[in-house]
C-alpha cells in the first residue's frame, strides 16, 4: 500500500507539472546578486533635476540634471587605470588631431573641447555599463546570438570537405541575413559612421551636435581612427584564441604585485585646459554680470530653462553677506537678517518649495538650525560656513553649467553685436548704435588700376583692374557724426566671393544676383568697364535687404582694410578656432563659420589624396588614420565579403533574436550537444528529463561563475594589461606583428585547452573521436575572422540596444542604414 501511495503521488507530481515548470535553484548557498552601484541615471525621464533634486519634477527640465552635462561627476577610478585610459586619448589625439592641427594654429583652445568631449563619451559609457547586468546579457541575449552563428557554421560545414573553404561557405550560407558592415570594408566604415552618429544625442555633451565641425571630427576619429581598428582587434583569430584561453583556465588568477592605487576623478587631469593664454572668447559669469545687455539676456535665457531662481539666490545671498558682514548689528537688523535667513530657507531649502535648489544636507541642516532658532544667532552666521557653502555649489552651478549653455544659445546669438571705434574707416558699429547698411549709399563711378601687392618682384608689379567703389554713411547722424565718405577698390572675382559667402549664411537673393561669372577670356579694364552697371546695382540692392541691413560680411567688403584677404582667396588666416564653437558678444561677427570652409578643406586636404575638387567640400571622408586604402584594407579581413552594392538584401529584423527558440544556459547546451557534439538520442531525452530540475540551478550558477569572472577581469592590474593590448592593437603600427610561428602556437595552445575542457563523463558518452570532430569544428569557426567579424557586429548590436535603451527602435534604425547603399 505504501509502495502504490508512493508511485501514484509521482505521477500525480510528474502530470501535474507542464513543460515550462521548472524547480527553483537547489544551490542555497550560490546567489547572484546583480551589483547595485548608487550613480546617477542619465538622461532620465523625469528624474531628478540639477536644480531641485525632486523626482518627477514637473517645473524644471529633465535634461537640467547636472549629471547630464558633467556625467563623470562622483565617478572616481583607481589612478593607474585613469593613466592607462589617458595615455590611449593622448595617443588619439596625437595621432589623428595634432598633425594637421598644428599646422593651422597653435591655439589649444579647439583640442581642449575634444578633451571635454572624449571625457564626456568615456564617462557616459562607464556609467550605463555600470547600469546594465553584463552577467544576464551575456547569458539572455549574447549566447543566444551565438548559438545562431554555430548553426550556420554547422550547416556550412556540412557543405565543404575542406577547412579552407569553410567561411565562404558560411558566408553564402547567411545569405541576404549577412550583416551590412560585412558587405565589405567600405560598408563597415560607412555603417560604423551612421552609428556614431546615432548616437550623438547621448554620448555627446548636450547642444554638442549643433557644431558640424566638431561632430564630423569627433565622427571620423572614433569610427575610422578607433572602433574600426578596435573591432578587427577583436575579431582576429589570434585574439579571440588568447580571449578563449583567459576563459577556459581554471588556474588561480594571476595576484596583483602592487597595492591598488588610490582613487581618483575619471580622467579629470586629461581633460585639464593646456591652452594657457588668456582668451579674448572666453564668457566669465562675471563679465555677463557686469554689462546690463548680456545680465538682461543671460536672466531671460535661465528662465527659458526654468532655472532663474538659481541667479536669484545668488544675488540675494550677496546682499544678504553684505549685511550681515557689518560690525556692531542692532537689534533690529539682526531682525531683519533673521526674516530675510527665513526667506532664503522657505525658497530654496524647503522640499516643497517650487525654487528649491538641492544642497547638501548638512548645509540644509545648519541653515533650518539658524532660521528656526532666536533672531539673535543670526550673527553666527558670520563664522559658519554653509551659506558659504550653498553660494558657491549654486556659483558653480551658473559658471560650470549655465554659462555655457547661455554661450550657445540662441539667446546670445541674437545679443551679438560687432564693435567698432569712431574711426570713418571702420565700417562698423558703435556699442549704442547698430549698423544700418540699408541708410549706406555706394556707386561705382570708373573702374581703375590696382598694384598687385602678391608680385615678387617690386620692380615688375602686376597691374590688375579693379571696380572703384565709393561709400557714403548717414546711419549714425543721431549719435552727432556727420557723413562720412570713402572709397574702396575690388577686383572682379571677389564680388563672387562675397555672393558666395552671402548666399551660404543668408540663402539667395533673386532680386540681387550678379551676371554669370566669365571663366574663360581676359578680365581686363574694358570687360570690367561694361559690367561696372551691374556690379554697382547688384550693391545697391543688397544694401535694401533688411536681414543685411548688419551684415559683417557686406561692411567688410564695402570697407577700407575691412577683410583684405578674406575675398581674395581660401587660404586660412590664423584664427583661433574656438570661433568655430563658441558665440561671444563683441567679438565674433553676424556671418559666424565663415571660416568653417577652409578649415574643412584644410582637414579633409591632411586625410585623403589630392582629387578633383567639389563644387562644395565634402564632408563625408575616409578617416583621419587612412593613407588611401592602406589602412583601410589589410589582409588579414581584405574586403570582408567583398558583397556587391545591388546584392539582394532583406531588411534585418533580429534574425538572430526571432528564430531561436531556446531560452538559458541550460537549453544552450543541449543545442550545441545535439548540434555540434552529436549527442546520443537517450542522453537527449535524459537532459530534457532533468531540465525540470536543474535549468535555473545550472543558469544560477552560470551566472555566479560570470559575475567571479568579470570581477577578475575587472581587477586594475588585468584592467591595465588589457588597456595595453588595446592601445599598442591600435596605435603601436610601426611595431613587428606577431610572428606566424606565435600565432600557430597560440592556436596549438588554444585547442588542446578545448578538447580539456570537456568533461570525462560527456567523452565516454559521445567518444573520443566525436569529441575531436566536435572541437575541431568549433575551433576551426573560431579561425575564420570574417565569420568572427559578423559575430562582432551582431553582439554589437545587441550591446548598443542595452546601454541606449531610449533607442527602443534602435535595430529597426541602425539596420535601416542600407537605405545608404
Amino acid at each position: 500500500m505504501i509502495f502504490w501511495s508512493f508511485v501514484a503521488g509521482v505521477v500525480t507530481f510528474y502530470c501535474s507539472l507542464g513543460p515550462d515548470s521548472l524547480l527553483p535553484n537547489i544551490f542555497f548557498t550560490i546567489k547572484y546578486k546583480p551589483k547595485q552601484l548608487g550613480l546617477q541615471e542619465l538622461f532620465p525621464q523625469g528624474h531628478s533635476c540639477a536644480v531641485c533634486g525632486k523626482v518627477k519634477c514637473k517645473r524644471h527640465r529633465p535634461s537640467l540634471l547636472l549629471e547630464n552635462y558633467q556625467p563623470w561627476l562622483d565617478l572616481k577610478i583607481s589612478s593607474k587605470v585613469d593613466a592607462s585610459l589617458s595615455e590611449v586619448l593622448e595617443l588619439v589625439l596625437e595621432n589623428f588631431v595634432y598633425p594637421w592641427y598644428r599646422d593651422v594654429t597653435d591655439d589649444e583652445s579647439f583640442v581642449d573641447e575634444l578633451r571635454i568631449t572624449l571625457r564626456f563619451f568615456a564617462s557616459v559609457l562607464i556609467r550605463r555599463i555600470h547600469k546594465v547586468d553584463i552577467p544576464s546579457i551575456i547569458t539572455k541575449k549574447l549566447l543566444k546570438a551565438a548559438m545562431k552563428h554555430i548553426e550556420v557554421i554547422v550547416k556550412a560545414r556540412q557543405k565543404v570537405k575542406n577547412t579552407e573553404f569553410l567561411q565562404q561557405a558560411a558566408l553564402e550560407e547567411y545569405g541576404p541575413e549577412l550583416h551590412v558592415a560585412l558587405r565589405s570594408r567600405r560598408d563597415e566604415l560607412h555603417y560604423l559612421r551612421k552609428l556614431t552618429e546615432l548616437l550623438f544625442p547621448y554620448i555627446l555633451p548636450p547642444k554638442a551636435t549643433d557644431c558640424r565641425s566638431l561632430t564630423l571630427l569627433i565622427r571620423e576619429i572614433l569610427s575610422g581612427s578607433v572602433f574600426l581598428p578596435s573591432l578587427d582587434f577583436l575579431a582576429d583569430p589570434d585574439t579571440v584564441n588568447h580571449l578563449l584561453i583567459i576563459f577556459i583556465d581554471d588556474s588561480p588568477p594571476e595576484k596583483a604585485t602592487e597595492p591598488a592605487s588610490p582613487l581618483v576623478p575619471f580622467l579629470q587631469k586629461f581633460a585639464e585646459p593646456r591652452n594657457k593664454k588668456p582668451s579674448v572668447l572666453k564668457l566669465e559669469l562675471k563679465q555677463i554680470r557686469e554689462q546690463q545687455d548680456l545680465l538682461f539676456r543671460f536672466m531671460n535665457f535661465l528662465k527659458q530653462e526654468g532655472a532663474v531662481h538659481v541667479l536669484q539666490f545668488c544675488l540675494t545671498v550677496e546682499e544678504f553677506n553684505d549685511r550681515i558682514l557689518r560690525p556692531e548689528l542692532s537689534n533690529d537688523e539682526m531682525l531683519s537678517l533673521h526674516e530675510e535667513l527665513q526667506k532664503i530657507y522657505k525658497t530654496y531649502c524647503l522640499d516643497e518649495s517650487i525654487d528649491k535648489i538641492r544642497f547638501d544636507p548638512f548645509i540644509v541642516e545648519e541653515i533650518q538650525r539658524i532660521a528656526e532658532g532666536p533672531y539673535i544667532d543670526v550673527v553666527k552666521l558670520q563664522t559658519m560656513r554653509c551659506l558659504f557653502e550653498a553660494y558657491e555649489h549654486v556659483l558653480s552651478l551658473l559658471e560650470n553649467v549655465f554659462t555655457p549653455m547661455f554661450c550657445h544659445s540662441d539667446e546670445i546669438e541674437e545679443g551679438i553685436v560687432v564693435m567698432e571705434d569712431d574711426s570713418p574707416v571702420e565700417a562698423v558699429s558703435t556699442p549704442n548704435t547698430p549698423r544700418n547698411l540699408a541708410a549706406w549709399k555706394i556707386s561705382i563711378p570708373y573702374v581703375d588700376f590696382f598694384e598687385d601687392p602678391s608680385s615678387e618682384r617690386k620692380e615688375k608689379k602686376e597691374r590688375i583692374p579693379v571696380f572703384c567703389i565709393d561709400v557714403e554713411r548717414n546711419d549714425r547722424r543721431a549719435v552727432g557724426h556727420e557723413p562720412e565718405h570713402w572709397s574702396v577698390y575690388r577686383r572682379y572675382l571677389e564680388f563672387y566671393v562675397l555672393e558666395s559667402k552671402l548666399t551660404e549664411f543668408h540663402g539667395a537673393f533673386p532680386d540681387a544676383q550678379l551676371p554669370s561669372k566669365r571663366i574663360i577670356g581676359p578680365k581686363n579694364y574694358e570687360f570690367l568697364k561694361s559690367k561696372r552697371e551691374e556690379f554697382q546695382e547688384y550693391l545697391q540692392k543688397l544694401l535694401q535687404h533688411p536681414e543685411l541691413s548688419n551684415s559683417q560680411l557686406l561692411a567688410d567688403f564695402l570697407s577700407p582694410n575691412g577683410g583684405e584677404t578674406q575675398f581674395l582667396d581660401k587660404i586660412l588666416p590664423d584664427v583661433n578656432l574656438g570661433k568655430i564653437i563658441k558665440s561671444v558678444p563683441g567679438k565674433l561677427m553676424k556671418e559666424k563659420g565663415q571660416h568653417l570652409e577652409p578649415f574643412i578643406m584644410n582637414f579633409i586636404n591632411s586625410c585623403e589624396s589630392p582629387k578633383p575638387k567639389p563644387s562644395r567640400p565634402e564632408l563625408t571622408i575616409l578617416s583621419p588614420t587612412s593613407e588611401n586604402n592602406k589602412k583601410l584594407f589589410n589582409d588579414l579581413f581584405k574586403n570582408n565579403a567583398n558583397r556587391a552594392e545591388n546584392t539582394e538584401r532583406k531588411q534585418n529584423q533580429n534574425y538572430f533574436m526571432e528564430v531561436m527558440t531556446v531560452e538559458g544556459v541550460y537549453d544552450y547546451l543541449m543545442y550545441v550537444g545535439r548540434v555540434v557534439f552529436q549527442v546520443p538520442d537517450w542522453l537527449h531525452h535524459l537532459l530534457m528529463g532533468t531540465r525540470i530540475l536543474f535549468k535555473n540551478t545550472l543558469e544560477m550558477y552560470t551566472d555566479y561563475y560570470l559575475q567571479c569572472k568579470l570581477e577578475q577581469l575587472f581587477q586594475e592590474h588585468r584592467l591595465v594589461s588589457l588597456i595595453t593590448l588595446l592601445r599598442d592593437a591600435i596605435f603601436c603600427e610601426n611595431t613587428e606583428p606577431r610572428s606566424l610561428q606565435d600565432k600557430q602556437k597560440g592556436a596549438k595552445q588554444t585547442f588542446e585547452e578545448m578538447m580539456n575542457y570537456i568533461p570525462d563523463l560527456l567523452v565516454k558518452c559521445i567518444g573520443e573521436e566525436t569529441k575531436y570532430e566536435s572541437i575541431r569544428l568549433l575551433f576551426d569557426g573560431l579561425q575564420q575572422p570574417v565569420l568572427n567579424k559578423q559575430l562582432t557586429y551582431v553582439l554589437l548590436d545587441i550591446v548598443i540596444q542595452e546601454l541606449f535603451p531610449e533607442l527602443n527602435k534602435v535595430q529597426k534604425e541602425v539596420t535601416s542604414v542600407t537605405s545608404w547603399m
